[in-house]
């Protein structure tokens, strides 16, 4: 067997450490006991509670927050916002496995996605079939492939709630979860809580050390840790800050497919890659990696190939 190129596998870990944004304190982590409350609605509805000071107060001006946190062998982040979309349009759009290729293919790293069912055995539980790699477009054999498993969503008048899942990957990586939960708000709006953790071996660990000590030791995440002599802010650095990076640029391209489904079918693909891009540009010193045409070239790439095995 081949092995796979060192940069694949850094573009790998890069897809997997996903999760999202704020200037909160890694230690001021939402209360879990708010979390594990029935019924589910309930629960969320809480964690709204407790979080809306927080939310009003957001540096990004908008109610959004991120949470991230370590422990020897997980890593995780959360991700709580207020979108300004209904909650009908919300649950009919993110509940469904299909969807979620769109979304995930908007990440810089995603090269391909496609819904397959029956290989999880539950005809309920299609899998996402995703390749991941550089930033930069390559050959789809340098590519390394991740099985996401869709579990049947609840979708409630008053709550929404998607999981994804893999329980293995290469490189010792394990246990992989997406969580997307949603509930409608009292001015129209949808609240959602957007999770992401995964566990990690030896080899995992090695490799991301490796990865942030060379080409990622200057890359940081959106909280602040403090202040440098000139005032300026001092962002987290190292496995918090990858994942701050990646759940960031997954929770702009659920806001891009929501917003493109605004216009006609024919011209949505092209509105969520731009609006992807657009919302990412606003955040350069974490987010910025390649141009905008270049991006836009390789996604058009990516979307004729995906088209063409449809």
């Amino acid at each position: 067997m081949r092995s796979r190129p060192f940069s694949a596998i850094i573009a790998f870990l890069l897809f997997v450490i996903s999760a999202t944004l704020t200037t909160l304190s890694v230690a001021a982590t939402v209360d879990e006991a708010l979390i594990v409350q029935s019924p589910p609605a309930l629960a969320l509805s809480r964690v709204r509670e407790s979080l809306l000071t927080r939310m009003a107060n957001s540096p990004f001006k908008i109610p959004l927050l991120i949470e991230s946190r370590q422990s020897s062998n997980v890593i995780k982040g959360d991700v709580y916002a207020e979108i300004e979309h209904p909650f009908a349009t919300v649950s009919a759009a993110l509940g469904s496995p299909q969807v979620w290729c769109d979304i995930l293919i908007l990440h810089l790293n995603t090269k391909s996605c496609v819904l397959q069912k029956g290989l999880s055995g539950a005809p309920e539980s299609p899998t996402l079939m995703m390749t991941v790699g550089k930033k930069l477009e390559q050959m789809a054999d340098v590519s390394v492939p991740i099985a996401l498993i869709w579990k049947a969503s609840q979708r409630k008048a008053d709550f929404l709630q998607v999981n994804l899942s893999a329980e293995s990957g290469p490189l010792s990586t394990r246990n992989y979860r997406i969580l997307l939960e949603a509930i409608p708000t009292e001015n129209g709006n949808t609240f959602i809580h957007f999770s992401y953790e995964y566990g990690f071996g030896t080899t995992a660990k090695f490799l991301m050390k490796a990865y942030l000590s060379t080409i990622g030791r200057n890359k940081v995440g959106f909280t602040v840790t403090g202040k440098q002599s000139n005032g300026d802010p001092v962002y987290i650095e190292g496995l918090l800050g990858l994942i701050e990076r990646n759940t960031m640029r997954h929770h702009l391209a659920v806001e891009a497919y929501l917003g493109a489904l605004r216009v006609p079918p024919a011209m949505q693909f092209e509105k969520r890659i731009s609006d992807w891009f657009a919302a990412t540009d606003l955040y350069p010193v974490q987010l910025h990696e390649i141009e905008r045409q270049q991006y836009f070239d390789m996604k058009r790439i990516q979307h004729r190939q995906q088209q063409a095995l449809h």
